[in-house]
């Protein structure tokens, strides 16, 4: 697919999900504006689209900081002249026991995914209504099946998610469309860090250990080690379904059993999942336009 001519915001851009996702509009034609808060993070990122011919600027921010979203759209409009695509990827929680977690960890959760993807959305709203663009909540599955540690995290991503379905609603009114895409286990640096830890802990081996973080008491199917799914595609699959006009909950073939994705969220401007609106089938989900 062609992006030539868009420009696309990618938040949580330095590492992981974020870094694979502004790589591919990139790739595809896409002027991207990198943002998150390690400055030299980005700066790598832009190097590497850089060197693939792709065009790319960062702009290095705490996106809990409630004047951080203008000035990533400022910033966007002086690099490349407007917005066409919002991804809005960052955020982190931390998981612990319920009883162990305090007010201030509940609300830094809280202000940068929930309320960073809230306020960017807003004040991008009347640049992507100019140019029908299009934005992407990138969510997870914690939303529909928090874990005992996961308290903060899976309640952040179902209010994300609530939001998502609203926010489409008024993308009926003003022509923009939004989505969700929600995860599953996804084999970044983050990740790889929880597994070795847990690895220390329980006294097995990484593999071992993975095995048991996919299984996680939860109504999915085990992961098999090294089986987990790679950032990148976390921007090609959504792609692949939306163009097919599959249903919106992805299935997997046996060569995808590394990823657990859940796209009940994946609403067109009418504000109806691609199950619930034929007319949706013809769209690409991303970039959407």
């Amino acid at each position: 697919m062609s992006l030539n001519g868009k420009v696309a915001i990618v938040t949580g851009a330095s590492q992981g999900i974020g870094r694979s996702i502004a790589r591919q509009l990139a790739r595809d034609g896409a002027a991207v504006l990198l943002a998150a808060r390690d400055a030299a993070a980005l700066a790598g990122v832009v190097r590497e689209i850089e060197a693939e011919n792709g065009r790319a600027a960062l702009c290095a921010l705490d996106l809990r900081e409630q004047e951080a979203q203008e000035r990533l759209v400022r910033a966007a409009v002086q690099s490349f002249g407007g917005i066409d695509i919002v991804v809005n990827n960052a955020g982190a929680t931390k998981r612990d026991d319920f009883l162990a977690l305090t007010d201030d960890e509940w609300a830094d959760g809280f202000a940068l995914k929930f309320f960073g993807s809230v306020r960017l959305a807003r004040a991008a709203w009347p640049l992507l209504k100019e140019r029908a663009g299009s934005v992407v909540n990138i969510v997870g599955v914690g939303g529909r099946t928090p874990g005992a540690e996961f308290a903060i995290g899976g309640s952040v991503n179902a209010a994300l998610l609530s939001f998502t379905k609203a926010l489409a609603e008024v993308g009926v009114r003003d022509g923009v469309q939004v989505n969700a895409v929600n995860p599953g286990f996804v084999r970044t640096d983050r990740l790889e860090v929880r597994l070795r830890k847990a690895a220390q802990e329980q006294g097995v081996t990484p593999a071992e250990a993975a095995d048991r973080h996919g299984e996680g008491g939860r109504r999915h199917a085990p992961r098999r080690a090294g089986r987990y799914c790679k950032p990148g595609r976390v921007y090609r699959l959504p792609a692949r379904a939306s163009i097919t006009g599959r249903a919106d909950r992805h299935r997997r073939r046996p060569d995808e059993d590394d990823l657990i994705s859940d796209y009940s969220y994946k609403l067109s401007p009418l504000g109806m999942s691609l199950m619930g609106h034929p007319s949706m089938k013809r769209r690409m989900m991303w970039p959407l336009r």
